[in-house]
């Protein structure tokens, strides 16, 4: 984009949109798109989006060759003015004309092609891989082979200043020099995995960028390395040197928690498409080399990093040695560095093949083109200014055009309403001026993926301020906006607004906790004497026995501290609903055996209620929660949900201590007595001879399982003339007492 252009669109609207905002359904949902994450996940033809989240015109882009090869790797330009490309999976160096007619220059033995450059005499180098070679190829398309090392890959070739032929190699990371007579011998040994990419500085410097670890190396005349530049990514995947002496790096590697990218290895024939690390991997096993994913971490990989979710980066070393890391990448990873005609910087990235450009203080990223192929993986200009770039998945050659397209069109991600769903009206920021304009259609469907079932794209809208959408109800939509220039003027896109109304959903409610009797919990932050939470009525007593605080179950509603008061049975429950509704809670109960729901409770907010169960008979019972999303719906559209509780036990009456019998046996006393509880089960049975310290009593059959249970209690010494206090506890905490008394001193019972 013309430095003129950016300084008149940055006097634009700044956008202040997001997307996905979600409201209650009885108002309409705002779907708003303008962010510059937002607008990427569309697709775009001939437009540009830059950092701010603009949209407008950006320079045309032309099929000029649509190859055979599934992938093309490198691309030179050759004295003749054609475009020299290296390709997979058949080994072949293609040439395609100006004029976009393509043929076989050259087909080599092995399978890739991922280096070439031509020398002062016209000859083109051409590296291969696997079991690598260097072809020298005439003018007129016949090689030999120029160099045969022992390495497996030839990934990259430069050609320095006194006409030799520099190769970087693997899988031992070998850097030769090749004199013209096609005698090489070791540069250098990087101690690396590979020798990825190649570049020749200003000073006639040998710099090399490597992969396991991803370093940029400075080689002299002598061979001395000096280190550069370390990154913490995989592989230095592309050098280039621009005419002010800088050195512009591209890194790619992993994201963090997933591994770096893997040195080659035998991969599966099919090419693998979406998201992670692309990375260059050639099979020695299959014949086929793909792009594959690098989803773990392989042998002799380097690290992923540490922190971030970087996938890439772009760095600059200025001419004094200082390097900069100018822009992290988080969606795509950067394969090839170009310039323009400005000498701006332009990146070609992958795996949505996606080209930016790099302009501004401090630079920052323009969405530029973007193809139909997977990776942009090489980009050259041509005689004319013009920036060619070749794809692959599919292969490709395309051609950028130095001015602005006249017409553009971005097509929107699909919106999922998550239900059917009434549309309401579109309305879009723009600015126009001297002809320019903006057109806005829709189209609508209830499959995820646009296909034939879909409606058609909607007449052009007609006002920006907003304007009914006409297309059919469904579950998704999707919007199009074509850009037309005027009269020296770019259109200028900045946010678009789509109204809907999903149809209501029902609320679901998902579990019931019922707690212990008598756990109950306070209001958080009380004041005075402390609330329990979801009970309603006066409370029995205030014997509150602290415990920890803060306790949550369920996630909902947030709890305070707990505490305890005999006769409380708190529930609480977890409800949901698809359209965020604010809901209300209603709460029956009945009898275990009963048909009859009678209702306990109406109009929560709150999803806890405390249960003063003294006020309904001992028994089985069984609660059911009702969530209503009336608060947010009219009445006509109110939806409800529920569901019911397990079993549970209400019992507040104490269990009963019957003596059965008082005996002498000596000096001792015998007394049985047993424990009898209607509702449940007997849980814990102590004596005390004072009344302040207890002993625990088990029944004569071992375990307190049930409501009825025998004991025996042995009393000696003094107790055997005062007798004891007993204390029965059932499951519920309900309590009873009697008294263990010996009998009268004459016997008897």
């Amino acid at each position: 984009m013309p430095s003129s252009l950016l300084r008149r669109l940055s006097a634009a609207v700044a956008l202040c949109l997001f997307a996905g905002l979600a409201v209650h359904a009885a108002g309409p949902t705002f779907w708003q798109i303008s962010t510059e994450a937002e607008l990427l996940r569309g697709e775009v033809d001939n437009l540009s989006i830059d950092s701010y989240g603009r949209l407008t015109l950006g320079p045309s882009t032309a099929e000029v060759y649509a190859s055979t090869a599934p992938f093309l790797w490198t691309m030179v330009q050759g004295p003749d003015g054609g475009s020299y490309i290296g390709s997979g999976n058949e080994g072949q160096v293609l040439r395609v004309d100006a004029a976009g007619a393509g043929r076989v220059f050259f087909d080599a033995d092995e399978l890739e092609v991922h280096a070439l450059a031509f020398a002062p005499d016209g000859n083109l180098y051409v590296g291969t891989s696997p079991d690598g070679k260097i072809y020298k190829v005439t003018p007129a398309g016949t090689g030999t082979v120029f160099f045969d090392p022992p390495d497996r890959y030839i990934w990259s070739l430069a050609i320095d200043r006194a006409g030799n032929v520099i190769a970087g190699t693997g899988d031992k990371g070998v850097v030769y020099r090749i004199t013209p007579d096609g005698r090489g011998a070791p540069l250098y040994q990087t101690k690396a995995t590979h020798a990825m990419s190649l570049a020749i500085d200003g000073q006639g410097r040998v710099l090399v960028g490597t992969e396991s670890p991803a370093r940029v190396f400075q080689i002299d005349a002598t061979g001395r390395p000096f280190v550069v530049l370390d990154t913490p990514y995989t592989e230095i995947h592309a050098l280039r040197v621009d005419g002010r002496g800088n050195v512009w790096v591209a890194a790619v590697g992993g994201r963090a928690g997933g591994g770096g990218t893997p040195a080659p290895a035998a991969v599966s024939a099919e090419p693998a498409s979406g998201g992670g690390q692309p990375i260059v991997t050639v099979s020695t096993e299959f014949s086929a080399v793909v792009i594959a994913d690098a989803g773990a971490q392989a042998s002799g990989a380097a690290p992923a990093r540490a922190a971030g979710t970087s996938t890439g980066a772009i760095y600059r070393i200025g001419p004094d040695g200082a390097s900069d890391l100018v822009w992290d990448l988080r969606d795509d990873s950067p394969y090839d560095i170009a310039f323009d005609s400005d000498a701006t910087v332009v990146v070609a990235t992958g795996n949505r093949g996606k080209i930016y450009r790099l302009a501004g203080d401090p630079l920052q990223p323009t969405l530029i083109a973007r193809t139909t192929s997977q990776q942009v993986t090489a980009m050259a200009r041509d005689r004319s200014g013009q920036t060619l770039f070749a794809t692959s998945n599919p292969g490709r050659l395309f051609r950028l055009s130095a001015t602005r397209a006249d017409r553009g069109t971005y097509t929107s991600d699909v919106r999922d309403a998550q239900n059917v769903a009434t549309w309401g009206t579109i309305r879009w920021q723009a600015l126009t001026a001297n002809g320019s304009r903006v057109e806005l259609s829709t189209r609508s469907g209830n499959t995820r993926t646009p296909d034939d079932t879909w409606s058609d794209w909607s007449a052009p809208y007609a006002t920006s301020d907003g304007t009914q959408i006409t297309s059919p109800r469904a579950r998704y939509l999707q919007w199009r906006a074509v850009l037309v220039g005027g009269r020296g003027d770019a259109p200028l896109l900045t946010s678009v607004v789509a109204a809907y109304l999903p149809r209501n959903s029902r609320p679901k409610v998902t579990s019931i906790t019922i707690n212990p009797p008598g756990t109950v919990y306070q209001r958080p932050f009380p004041t005075g004497d402390p609330d329990i939470q979801g009970f309603q009525g006066e409370p029995l007593d205030r014997r509150f026995a602290a415990q920890t605080a803060g306790t949550t179950l369920g996630g909902t509603p947030n709890l305070g501290r707990r505490a305890y008061q005999k006769g409380l049975l708190t529930f609480v429950w977890r409800a949901d609903d698809d359209n965020r509704d604010d809901l209300v809670y209603s709460v029956l109960y009945r009898r275990e055996g009963d048909t009859t729901w009678r209702p306990l409770k109406a109009d929560l907010n709150e999803a806890i209620l405390a249960w003063d169960t003294t006020s309904v008979p001992n028994g089985r019972y069984i609660l059911r929660v009702v969530a209503s999303d009336s608060p947010s719906n009219a009445p006509s559209t109110t939806l409800t949900g529920s569901l019911d509780s397990a079993t549970f036990d209400i019992d507040n009456t104490p269990p009963a201590i019957v003596v059965t019998n008082s005996r002498r046996d000596g000096t001792r006393v015998i007394v049985s007595f047993e424990v009898r509880d209607q509702d449940s089960a007997v849980q814990r049975v102590e004596y005390s001879a004072d009344g302040d310290t207890w002993q625990m009593l088990y029944p004569t059959d071992g375990i307190a399982d049930s409501r009825l249970e025998r004991f025996e209690l042995t009393l000696d010494g003094e107790t055997a003339t005062r007798g004891v206090t007993i204390r029965a506890t059932d499951a519920l905490n309900n309590i009873g007492s009697g008294r263990g008394d010996p009998p009268p001193a004459s016997g008897g019972r």
